[in-house]
């Protein structure tokens, strides 16, 4: 067999190859389903990307094409889907993405390591008419937030910190960020100015919600300790600290999740995941995870956990195993539920499983980029 290199094109080759390692070795960091409002169902995902990438996936579409091409779907198979809105968001990986409102006014946000947090009016977005190859940084952002710089000896000034999740409180017109320098912020929409500074962790923060009954946020940081704050002052009320079996466990706080009356609080610190009661201020159970926990999210009376590991596990309260789905991704940094009750998990490899009410995998793709 002889092969004609006459029109042999070795950038193109390059550039081939280096997208394909580019996906491989692509970790989504967040992964969340977009307001559908007033359909029940879900349809649009959007994940966050250690390329710094945002972008949006349309599940019927990706069905569609599936079954078109190879029938109905088994477990096993990854589709390499194409956004249909595609953004570059950030220099350096974006970590977390949140919609702020779910009508027509809502933003799109997202976080990253380059300090920033961004948002995009999500129906502009929708209704974008610009070629998706050049939506990457042609779309600009409704707002652009930058981390402060900290003034420290000799006049010198502080690099500038990465974000690594934000919270919404749509009420009051707040964004706040779980920052690298331990602090976390609270952002004016309207204004986009700082309104509050929350000092007092000793280590950076991984994970922020916000507490919109009483006003307050709860923050979980590398010091091993969550925090509960009073956003009217910005003073810490509660420390909250894991009650560990032994000092040699891993202490930071990784993720935490509340419950939909906001009296219930999990906190996963290593192989490990505590459920506080709020109101009691008391610690009810102490749930021994295979791997570190990564993610976790409450669905009603039930928590929802993924970790270092392929496995999705549903428990109740006490940490009883009510179910374990193994999903794509070899590790899983995101969890998300859709009010439907159908589960988004991601993570390594760019790999994004939908999970049914039932349990049953719908479908698995791949984000790739543009």
């Amino acid at each position: 067999m002889v092969m004609d290199a006459t029109n042999w094109d070795e950038d193109a080759y390059r550039n081939t190859i280096l997208h394909e390692r580019e996906t491989q070795c692509r970790t989504v960091f967040r992964a969340i389903f977009a307001p559908s409002n007033p359909n029940p169902n879900p349809d649009i995902v959007v994940a966050a990307s250690s390329d710094g990438s945002v972008a949006a996936y349309s599940l019927s579409s990706i069905l569609s094409s599936i079954e078109s091409r190879y029938g109905v779907p088994t477990p096993q198979q990854v589709f390499a889907a194409e956004p249909y809105c595609f953004l570059q968001a950030h220099e350096g990986p974006a970590y977390d993405v949140k919609f702020y409102g779910d009508d027509d006014d809502a933003l799109l946000l997202s976080c990253g390591d380059d300090g920033r947090i961004r948002g995009w009016k999500w129906k502009e977005l929708e209704e974008s008419e610009t070629p998706i190859h050049k939506q990457g940084s042609h779309v600009k952002p409704s707002i652009d937030l930058m981390n402060p710089q900290h003034r420290g000896p000799w006049y010198a000034t502080s690099p500038i910190s990465e974000n690594n999740a934000i919270a919404v409180d749509h009420q009051r017109g707040s964004i706040y960020a779980a920052a690298g320098d331990s602090c976390a912020y609270c952002w004016d929409v309207e204004t986009s100015k700082i309104k509050t500074v929350f000092r007092g962790h000793l280590d950076y923060l991984h994970s922020i919600i916000a507490r919109t009954g009483s006003n307050q946020i709860i923050t979980g940081s590398e010091d091993g300790t969550a925090r509960i704050w009073d956003c009217r002052n910005g003073k810490c009320v509660q420390v909250i600290s894991p009650k560990r079996e032994s000092l040699k466990e891993v202490s930071s706080v990784s993720c935490i999740a509340l419950d939909a009356s906001e009296s219930w609080l999990a906190c996963g610190s290593g192989k490990s995941l505590y459920v506080w009661n709020l109101l009691a201020s008391e610690q009810i159970s102490r749930i021994s995870t295979p791997t570190t926990c990564q993610d976790v999210v409450f669905d009603d009376n039930h928590i929802l956990t993924v970790g270092a590991s392929s496995m999705l596990s549903r428990m109740d309260m006490n940490g009883k195993i009510l179910s374990q789905i193994r999903c794509a991704p070899e590790s899983a940094f995101s969890v998300s539920l859709h009010q439907s009750g159908v589960i988004a998990v991601a993570g390594y490899t760019g790999l994004v499983d939908v999970v049914s009410q039932f349990g049953s995998h719908s479908c698995t793709f791949r984000c790739t980029s543009v």
